[in-house]
């Protein structure tokens, strides 16, 4: 049923990074919710893999000492989300990855797993844009550290190197203190489910909750890769908390993003969904930031 031409485990960073030098033909493995699918279905018939699930040293959330809050990238989707640190300064995040499959693919499936296949229906994935999360990567070199935005060069495409691999998830106090969010998801069903598109949303107000200070929005299955609208954050940027800003950013939006037809939806229904799910999020997010706007 699996075919795999080799298996080689790593029990530190090191290690694997030396695996994966001296084979820079194999394929990280690690919870393996989507690696044996694609080896079962035979698109990785005959691969070799390394495993780097029984490196601890890559599992947890923890807040650093400037603020930054680290998320190792074999901690799973059911650990962020009950994670006291990401409750209280990223909830949204742990809120994300609570809609990714069911309870079992949860407790095995890791973050660093939903980033690094490249898919931008990853729902991880544009709530990470919207924080301006930052990746650190662990390689034959030593670390490196890569904008999210940066990492994702292609469908199904990252940046790393030979003998590299994505170690951690930073995101800095800057990038979520005083900032609200809410993602939403769009799938034909309500669980198991994966993404048609997914839109997340994270606003800072001014003190006096009438103003609209920053804004990040975030995008999967609105592009070949997750996106920031970045057009459209410029535009509202400083406008007023009202429902005239977010009908503004509903066609903002639209400058941004490229969505495509598939069997799963069309690009007109998806160029509504972006436009749609934009001004929801951005209702959610205001209000969770305490600012009031009308439905």
């Amino acid at each position: 049923m699996y075919d795999i031409s080799a298996l080689y485990e790593a029990k530190t960073v090191q290690e694997a990074v030396d695996l994966l030098t001296a084979h820079p033909d194999a394929i990280i493995i690690a919870g393996g919710s989507d690696v044996l699918i694609k080896i079962r279905e035979g698109r990785l018939a005959g691969c070799k893999l390394v495993s780097i699930y029984g490196i601890d040293e890559m599992r947890g959330v923890k807040m650093e000492d400037d603020g930054t809050i680290r998320i190792g990238s074999l901690t799973s989707f059911s650990h962020i989300h009950a994670d006291p640190v990401i409750k209280e300064h990223v909830p949204v995040l742990g809120e994300a990855v609570n809609m990714v499959g069911g309870p079992q693919i949860r407790a095995i499936g890791t973050i660093g797993g939903n980033t690094c296949n490249g898919v931008t229906s990853a729902d991880s994935a544009s709530t990470l844009f919207a924080y301006d999360a930052v990746l650190e990567i662990t390689g034959p070199d030593g670390k490196r550290l890569v904008p999210i935005s940066e990492f994702y060069t292609g469908p199904g495409r990252v940046a790393l190197k030979t003998g590299e691999l994505q170690t951690a998830v930073l995101i800095r106090k800057e990038s979520y203190e005083g900032y609200h969010g809410c993602y939403i998801k769009y799938g034909m069903r309500n669980a198991m489910e994966i993404a048609t598109t997914g839109c997340s949303v994270n606003v800072k107000l001014s003190d006096d909750k009438k103003t609209i200070s920053d804004i990040r929005i975030g995008y999967g299955v609105a592009a070949p890769t997750p996106i920031r609208a970045r057009s459209a954050e410029a535009k509202i940027k400083g406008l007023p908390v009202s429902p005239d800003t977010r009908a503004l950013l509903g066609e903002a939006v639209l400058e941004d993003v490229t969505p495509r037809d598939s069997w799963r939806a069309s690009k007109d229904f998806r160029l509504h969904l972006c436009s749609t799910m934009a001004m929801r999020a951005f209702t959610g997010a205001v209000r969770r930031a305490g600012g009031e706007i009308d439905d």
